[in-house]
């Protein structure tokens, strides 16, 4: 008797000898038992998952003289019949070879007749997805309304291909491929009753080998057997299949964890020797790098589809999850580029090099020695810890308590804090920036100061509300240096400071006040502080009238007029030159008049009318601005309030004895605004 291939000649008979597809199965035993049969069957996967098998097993449980079971008894004419392919009722049409609509046409012209020998006349059409659209418009009406004793079975691996209206007439289901476990354990069993010797790593090469198909698995085990003289070992295994030894795998990986470079090139050049596939070595270095990162994350995730979970388990406890993390995606990278490297070889060593080269190092030890930190005086300690404890949210500026989200004082807070700065011992405080400084107070020994040239201060003869260079328009406002001098402009101090008696009252800072208000400490301790910036506009009350509005009103106060995205950024460079009851007329700079339209336009006047309750018309001209615009007003007193903020952290005594012990420098231009 001449020798069948193992594929065939362990092909299952019953579906209890299946390997795996359980979700198949039960749905088509449930169904022979109950007699619930449907008749057309679709059954789709992948080449050598089952699906010509499950189809004969069907045919047999449909056809056995025993009665339709999911159980034939195998021994019967048509159980022999069909196990040795001569059941003259089981027609197997191969698709790929008769594809033409006559052939087609010919099979169905004998549907009609009643089967000959069993109880269905089953057609089983393998590789369906081969036929052309003429034939499958000729099984349509046949496939949907066939005769009682008819049933088709139809196998393919390409169900994409096939039209629509064939799917809906039959039940479909999709085998899996199997997992490398499933095949390992099926060719074990098989290969004890064939009295085979074999190694068990060989058999998971095997099975990986198979790619999810178990005839592909049974035809490598029939010609590793030949290979190896009748048994299967790992080593003629791998040097029929060609793959990597996961040996030399784990040693890179060992290698790497050690931070040896001559071992890695060692075991490189031992791979060269066998000929390996470098861009395969490489793809198996992935493939144990991932399961290294399950193992670390998931233990009880690690399957043992390789043979190797322990070892995978002891090799995961030497290495830390960022260095699986960062070889497997030096990894991604290095395999990308290797059809770029001069040589296979030469590619596969620069990216062991660039892992070794580029591994992290692990995080610095933080400082186990705290800095060396001067004691405050005791009056200043309790100050700060009652504000600290008090206050979480609230900025100090000299005596004032200021809400840092709308800029407005609190009276109750600051007869509190007033009262505190009198009841404490005579201390300079430090000065506090808005937005700019931590609210901290602290008494220290007076350092050497590392001072900044201070403009030329003034304070104003008497108090009025409208500060005493509006009077008198700022035709040109040069950029200065932030750090050396002030923006000072012609007639008109830079910054006010109120140098009040110790007894006065803190003067409240004025709501609604457009930017957030700096105070420069006093020199004289305990010296009440008017928080109110002089470059701020003063506040308005109300609505501005079309009668009272000026030039000044559209300067400082345009953000009233609430003038959307585009059309408020070109406004702000627009300036009033004219007013009456009907118009407004405006200049605008040439180079800030690229974006300007007659829309925008339009919509200026639509709003302000609106605004005003008035009907305007509105003019915008293209000439020189005679004073400054609402963009460059706002922006100067952004310069001069970072000016007031780096004057006072060139005065902190803190910050000036940072300086002074540890050797530091204050980058002026780090400082900013936070609003």
């Amino acid at each position: 008797m001449s020798y069948q291939v193992l594929a065939r000649k362990w092909r299952p008979k019953t579906f209890r000898e299946m390997a795996g597809q359980n979700h198949v199965l039960k749905a088509l035993i449930n169904a022979l038992d109950h007699d619930r049969l449907h008749h057309a069957y679709l059954f789709t996967g992948t080449r050598g998952v089952g699906k010509t098998t499950i189809a004969r097993i069907l045919a047999k449980c449909l056809n056995c003289e025993a009665g339709v079971s999911s159980e034939p008894c195998g021994q019967c004419n048509a159980c022999v019949a069909i196990n040795e392919g001569r059941f003259v009722d089981l027609l197997e049409v191969d698709a790929a070879s008769r594809t033409k609509v006559e052939d087609t046409r010919e099979i169905l012209d004998n549907v009609q007749y009643t089967p000959s020998q069993g109880r269905y006349k089953v057609y089983l059409i393998d590789e369906v997805h081969m036929l052309s659209s003429s034939s499958f418009n000729a099984l349509l009406k046949t496939l949907e309304e066939p005769p009682a004793h008819v049933k088709f079975l139809l196998a393919t691996t390409d169900p994409q291909k096939l039209p629509a209206t064939i799917l809906s007439r039959c039940l479909q289901f999709n085998l899996k491929n199997l997992t490398a476990e499933r095949i390992v354990e099926y060719l074990k069993t098989i290969l004890e009753k064939e009295m085979v010797q074999y190694e068990e790593p060989s058999l998971w090469l095997l099975g990986r080998a198979a790619d999810g198909s178990m005839r592909d698995a049974l035809s490598l085990t029939d010609q590793a057997i030949a290979f190896g003289s009748g048994s299967l070992g790992e080593a003629d295994v791998r040097q029929m299949l060609g793959t990597i030894d996961h040996g030399s795998v784990y040693r890179l990986i060992s290698a790497l964890s050690a931070s040896d470079g001559a071992a890695l090139l060692s075991i490189v050049a031992d791979l060269a020797e066998m000929g390996a596939d470098f861009a395969g070595v490489v793809s198996e270095l992935l493939v144990v790098l991932h399961r290294l990162a399950v193992a670390q994350t998931v233990a009880e995730g690690l399957d043992n589809s390789l043979g190797d979970r322990q070892r995978i388990i002891d090799l995961a406890a030497s290495l830390s999850a960022e260095d699986v993390q960062f070889y497997y995606q030096m990894g991604l990278a290095g395999r990308r580029d290797m059809g770029l490297a001069p040589d296979p070889r030469a590619g596969l060593e620069m990216l062991l090099l660039r892992m070794l080269a580029f591994k992290p190092q692990g995080v610095i030890d933080a400082p186990k020695q705290a800095l060396p930190r001067a004691k405050p005086a005791v009056g200043a300690v309790d100050t700060e810890k009652k504000s600290l404890a008090n206050e979480p949210t609230a900025a100090v500026k000299g005596s004032a308590v200021v809400n840092p989200v709308s800029a407005e004082p609190d009276p109750v807070r600051q007869e509190a804090a007033v009262r505190n700065s009198a009841a404490q011992p005579q201390v300079a405080p430090s000065t506090a920036i808005s937005d700019s400084a931590p609210p901290q107070s602290r008494a220290l020994p007076k350092p050497p100061v590392q001072t900044m040239p201070q403009a030329e201060v003034s304070a104003p003869a008497t108090s009025s509300s409208v500060p005493p260079w509006e009077e008198q328009a700022v035709l040109n406002h040069k950029p200065v240096n932030p750090i050396l001098e002030a923006p000072v402009a012609e007639n008109r101090p830079t910054t006010l400071i109120a140098e009040p008696k110790p007894t006065q009252a803190v003067s409240p800072a004025p709501a609604n006040t457009p930017v957030n208000a700096v105070a420069v400490a006093p020199a004289a301790p305990n010296a009440a502080l008017n928080t109110t910036d002089a470059t701020v506009a003063a506040p308005l009350q109300g609505k501005i009238s079309l009668a009272e509005f000026s030039e000044r009103h559209w300067r400082e106060h345009i953000e009233q007029f609430n003038l959307p995205g585009m059309l408020g950024s070109i406004a702000s460079h627009c300036q009033l030159v004219a007013a009456t009851a009907t118009s407004l007329d405006f200049h605008i700079d040439a180079g800030n008049a690229a974006l300007l339209n007659d829309r925008h336009i339009e919509r200026l006047g639509e709003l302000l009318g609106e605004y005003f309750g008035a009907a305007l018309k509105v003019s915008v001209s293209i000439a020189p601005t005679p004073t400054e615009t609402p963009a460059a007003y706002r922006q100067r007193c952004l310069d001069e309030r970072l000016l007031i903020a780096k004057e006072a952290l060139f005065n902190d005594p803190m910050v000036n004895r940072l300086i002074a012990e540890f050797d530091g420098v204050l980058d002026p231009n780090s400082v900013q605004l936070i609003n």
